[in-house]
């Protein structure tokens, strides 16, 4: 699939969008969801894409920035694999077996930008010296600008080399054994992606719950819908039933416990 000018322009403003997000994380612009079905929407196919960042949202639920430890970069994983399934028309699988590789080497591509920062910041405090404000406002945006080209341009090179022979014969002559392989493995790390967060929750009392809806999505054909309001009224009923969540259930116990011993000193 070539791309028309406007949807190259789109990718590279995409890009930028989600290279700021990840490290603005205020409106989340860098996560799969967002990403992917920013992506998708770009080059005409918004379904694919909400659908490829659902995917990759289960493997990148936990990685976030913590101090100095940098996590694995979701925005190249997102806007890369994008790419290649919509533009590409790789399988979905493959791309999701290749986020985890993406996504290191975007980890590398954020060091060595926050590397180069750090002269921004230098420059930032002399500047405050003098008392330069617009000098200030000038180095916060343009190492903002550095955050955007570290997703646009590798961005922009997939997008301007994917409709190419080239590149397409490459992706044809990938062994089937191969991609089975990614297929294989991107249904894995979904399923070890979410696991993690599972585990981390550490919520053993609600695990009957997950069984539950596994054994109801597995042998029903109740559609999303369907099953997220089979869950938000699974989750209802048991806050309004468990005296841990609901005092007024729990103070009413202890008021009636109360008037029958009442009633029994006064017989």
């Amino acid at each position: 699939m070539e791309l028309s000018t406007l949807q190259i322009i789109g990718v590279f403003l995409v890009g930028c969008i989600s290279g700021m997000g990840s490290i603005l994380d205020e409106f989340q612009t860098h996560r799969p969801l967002i990403a992917c079905t920013m992506m998708g929407v770009v080059l005409g196919e918004p379904t694919t894409g909400i659908m490829l960042g659902g995917a990759l949202e289960m493997i990148a639920l936990g990685w976030m920035n913590i101090g100095a430890a940098v996590a694995p970069d979701a925005a190249l994983a997102s806007i890369i694999s994008a790419i290649l399934v919509i533009a590409g028309k790789q399988d979905m699988n493959v791309a999701i077996g290749l986020a985890i590789p993406l996504a290191a080497a975007g980890q590398v591509l954020t060091i060595i930008v926050r590397a180069i920062t750090v002269g921004f910041q230098h420059a930032a405090d002399n500047a405050v010296k003098t008392g330069n404000l617009s000098s200030i406002t000038w180095l916060h945006l343009g190492a903002l600008l550095l955050q955007a080209m570290r997703i646009a341009i590798p961005a922009l090179i997939v997008a301007l080399t994917i409709g190419t022979d080239a590149v397409k014969n490459m992706l044809d002559s990938i062994p089937e054994v191969v991609t089975g392989g990614l297929g294989v493995a991107g249904g894995m790390i979904v399923v070890v992606g979410y696991a993690m967060v599972i585990n981390m929750m550490r919520a053993p009392h609600l695990m009957m719950f997950f069984f539950v809806g596994f054994v109801v999505a597995a042998f029903t054909s109740f559609n999303l819908v369907a099953l997220g309001i089979l869950g938000i009224a699974m989750a209802f009923f048991y806050i309004q039933l468990h005296p841990k969540y609901y005092k007024g259930f729990a103070g009413a116990s202890s008021a009636a416990q109360g008037k029958n011993k009442l009633d029994n000193q006064l017989d």
